[in-house]
């Protein structure tokens, strides 16, 4: 009789490279704290390679692309903490990977949306579904902004903060573009300046369109056309996966450059507006993005181990768009029907982004604390109209917030010089602004998926 085979050091496994990674963090705060303190470099760098070490042998035992990811983000952070001179030159990894993922979204776009409508018979939802999610967008965005306020005025970051001396106005002020200019924008005029310039919502709007005459065709002339397009899908799901492995390197690499930049300690003067930005993030996680799910029956658990890669790339790169392909491929797996997913995710990427909106309503008060200016009821209403028309303007680029910023202050009245303050700080709220846009997007797929009836959690 054979004996049966022990499985017990298998799922030992899992165990033990948790307790890994929770003593690499340990270590690694250890060393940060020794190292801030000033009182023993050698042994906070010791105690940070410790950590490293650690961490590394816990990836090795649990791989996965957020494991790699997170370990490459955390030895870029020490590669700018100690070589900063080399660190600095790291950049274009970064660049590169984002070049990469620019030069596969639009035939990924083009791809899955045309076989999304006219494969899928699926011309009567695609309005439905347009106006579902363009409903839900404004009312989670204007939460977001809600609760950026509220956050502010809680913890009143900006009091006191002292101004930059005769720095008043920053050169270049945008102007904030009127309702009819953004509808505008939508609609492309040359398609290969659309995708020359990456404009993702231009060439979702121009796939739509493709799609829908497609449909329209009759089946003798759709046909032909049909498993090329599919094919094209196909093998731009499998390129992303190739680019997707850089991934880590891009990710580490990023950090590096900024740490080595700019060091740890210039990150942290302005520590309570970013501890008060994370802490309304969660807030909004908890109040509005959880209870949204619970509502429409999404499982959390495995939500959030499907959106936890393309969330972390987000964070680490500070760019919504080097994690589109995978946020696409994740919300498929998850058991969302590609012609939702690859319409209603590049869409939010100009009118859902949460997390732009919480850091937007907070920035703008935060111009306005530190400036020594009270606003009123009448002012904040103000400010909310305009930051809920200039926010749907944001594209999913890094600093692209600074931009609508400038625009509101000048169109509320406030002085521009607390933006410079922001800027000190603004790499590390870009970093919880995208990851807050990527999983807002996800979400907003699969709620319009179970909306439509169509959310297929059997999927593995």
């Amino acid at each position: 009789m054979t004996k049966p085979v022990s499985v017990a050091p298998a799922r030992a496994l899992p165990r033990v490279s948790v307790i890994l990674a929770i003593a690499g963090a340990v270590f690694w705060a250890a060393g940060v704290t020794v190292g801030l303190s000033g009182s023993n470099a050698l042994a906070a760098v010791l105690l940070r390679l410790v950590a490293l070490a650690l961490c590394a042998a816990a990836t090795i035992m649990r791989s996965s692309l957020l494991s790699w990811t997170l370990l490459a983000m955390l030895s870029g952070l020490e590669l700018g903490l100690d070589v900063p001179g080399v660190a600095v030159q790291t950049r274009f990894l970064g660049d590169l990977f984002l070049r990469l993922v620019r030069m596969i979204i639009a035939p990924l776009l083009f791809a899955t949306i045309t076989t999304g409508i006219a494969g899928h018979g699926q011309l009567r939802s695609i309005g439905r579904v347009a106006i579902k999610s363009l409903v839900y967008f404004e009312i989670i965005t204007t939460l977001g902004l809600i609760i950026g306020v509220v956050a502010m005025y809680l913890s009143g970051a900006g009091w006191g903060i002292a101004l930059p001396a005769a720095q008043t106005v920053i050169p270049g002020t945008q102007t904030v573009q009127t309702w009819q200019q953004i509808v505008l924008n939508i609609f492309p005029e040359n398609i290969a300046q659309t995708v020359a310039q990456n404009q993702i919502l231009q060439v979702a709007i121009f796939s739509v369109l493709f799609g829908i005459a497609l449909a329209l065709l009759p089946d003798n002339k759709r046909a032909p056309l049909l498993p090329v397009l599919q094919a094209l899908a196909d093998t731009m799901f499998r390129l992303t996966r190739i680019v997707m492995l850089m991934a880590p390197v891009a990710a580490g690499a990023a950090l590096a450059y900024t740490v080595g930049g700019m060091g740890l300690r210039a990150m942290l003067p302005l520590a309570k507006l970013g501890v008060t930005y994370y802490l309304a993030l969660l807030a909004f996680t908890l109040l509005v993005q959880i209870p949204s799910l619970l509502l429409f029956r999404i499982p959390l658990r495995r939500f959030i181990a499907a959106v936890s890669e393309p969330a972390s790339i987000g964070f680490a790169t500070t760019t919504s768009e080097a994690a589109l392909p995978l946020a696409m491929e994740r919300m498929e797996e998850f058991g969302v029907p590609r012609w939702i997913v690859s319409f209603v995710i590049p869409t939010g990427y100009s009118f859902n982004m949460t997390g732009s909106s919480v850091y937007l309503s907070m920035a703008a008060v935060f111009c306005a604390q530190a400036s020594g200016i009270h606003l009123s009821v009448g002012e904040l209403i103000a400010m909310f109209a305009v930051l809920m028309l200039a926010s749907k303007g944001v594209a999913g680029v890094p600093r692209a917030v600074l931009v609508v910023l400038l625009a509101t202050a000048s169109a509320i009245h406030l002085p521009t010089a607390p933006i410079l303050l922001i800027l000190g700080i603004d790499t590390l709220m870009d970093m919880g602004r995208t990851l807050m846009n990527v999983v807002g997007n996800c979400i907003a797929s699969v709620i319009i998926a179970r909306s439509e009836g169509v959310l297929n959690l059997v999927r593995s």
